[in-house]
């Protein structure tokens, strides 16, 4: 398959030089009909994409998908970048800073945060307010601190008002519970230990943010071109996924648990971490997306995440709508 080597190939590849390429001299690796290659990180939702593949929904549509764990965002997202990956499974803010770099369009949503993703802090912080010159460890340039930042400016605060320590989600949970930083913004399973062992308390989660924290599968433009029917096979499993889901959540959560891996390998860690994220079927993609005459939910969430990361980069970002977004392929 063409991703052999892949993991070789991208620690070879930095994301700067890759972004600094124009479209017309990036390199290329021509899709191939019937395969579809994917980076994500672990996450909990990304797992419909192993339970639609081990179902064998995609096999039945003469589809092959071959998933790639890659643990950081620059990476896979250089991948694609220079063709070495057909796509991403990420957050919607996430891939829109690379949108005016190369050309990929989100085809369908996977899930949103609701409940997974949070903010550790002591029992004597009852609000945001009470973090105005405390330190807080985020992972600067990701979705925790885009979320942060949405959080912050509903209460008309910014990243500004805090002394921000730039940890990754799971050594900012670490620093936390040795009571080494006093709060952070990191995800599950660290908001249930921590809730468990009374080492703090969560301070806010997504629950009370839908449709903010949002992961799509976003495939290059090309592949999107060239094989619309292999886009088509893949929206169809994963809806036939979630609707699985629905029906054998047991079942389906020791499939996807063995898929994902990693802190999500036992399937009732992937059970609990499921609680708290909303996967998306036909009709919830519908609305999200809408169409391009009439865009859905997730052009509120294109504007909120051209204004934050724009702010937080310093460096004016406008993707649109039809840029971000195709909604070709949800409403089959």
């Amino acid at each position: 398959m063409k991703t052999n080597g892949i993991i070789s190939c991208i620690r070879k590849i930095t994301l700067g030089s890759v972004l600094a390429l124009s479209t017309a001299t990036m390199i290329t690796t021509t899709a191939s009909a019937g395969e579809l290659s994917i980076g994500h990180t672990t996450w909990v939702g990304y797992g419909t994409l192993y339970l639609a593949r081990d179902l064998g929904y995609f096999e039945e549509k003469g589809l092959t998908v071959d998933l790639k764990t890659i643990e950081e965002s620059s990476m896979y997202m250089a991948a694609q970048a220079s063709g070495h990956l057909d796509g991403s499974a990420s957050t919607v803010d996430e891939i829109l800073k690379y949108r005016p770099k190369f050309c990929f369009e989100s085809v369908v949503a996977l899930d949103d945060s609701y409940g997974g993703d949070g903010i550790l802090v002591g029992d004597d912080v009852n609000s945001l307010q009470d973090l105005k010159g405390k330190q807080v460890a985020v992972n600067e340039g990701s979705v925790s601190q885009f979320w942060l930042s949405y959080l912050l400016k509903q209460n008309s605060m910014s990243l500004k008002d805090l002394k921000i320590q730039n940890m990754t989600a799971d050594d900012a949970a670490s620093a936390f519970m040795a009571g080494r930083i006093p709060a952070a913004v990191t995800w599950e399973p660290h908001l249930s230990m921590v809730r468990a062992k009374k080492t703090g308390k969560v301070l806010i989660d997504s629950s009370t943010t839908p449709g903010v924290i949002v992961d799509v599968v976003a495939l290059s433009c090309n592949v999107i071109k060239n094989q619309p029917d292999d886009v088509k096979a893949l929206v169809d499993g994963l809806y036939r996924a979630v609707e699985y889901i629905k029906q054998h959540p047991q079942e389906a959560y020791a499939i996807m648990s063995k898929g994902v891996g990693g802190y999500l390998s036992d399937p009732a860690e992937f059970a609990a971490a499921a609680a708290n994220v909303r996967f998306y079927d036909k009709a919830m993609n519908e609305k999200l997306f809408g169409t391009s005459t009439k865009p859905g939910d997730i052009a509120s969430l294109i504007t909120t995440a051209n204004d934050t990361w724009s702010a937080l980069q310093q460096t004016e970002l406008n993707v649109t709508y039809d840029q971000l977004i195709n909604s070709d392929f949800v409403a089959q």
